[in-house]
């Protein structure tokens, strides 16, 4: 938001542009994190482009709780926290 009414004060035009390409590819990273913890394959991000339905149900997914066990995709990263 902040981005987009700066480069309408100023009349830039490509500022929010290149803030969502600069963005893109870490939003995506994190993504592919997060389902990676639930045991999903990053490729489920392609769910996202079923209108409606395939955001709602990224969301759950977001939402569940990371697998306690190890998975294929590595240890858990909470597992070695000290309680």
């Amino acid at each position: 938001f902040i981005v987009s009414f700066m480069d309408y004060l100023m009349n830039i035009g490509f500022l929010a542009i290149i803030y969502s390409v600069a963005v893109l590819v870490p939003s995506i990273a994190v993504g592919v994190r997060r389902l990676h913890d639930i045991g999903k394959r990053g490729w489920m991000l392609i769910v996202a482009f079923i209108p409606i339905i395939g955001w709602i149900w990224l969301i759950v997914l977001f939402c569940l709780k990371g697998s306690v066990e190890d998975n294929e995709f590595g240890s858990n990263p909470k597992a070695s926290e000290i309680i």
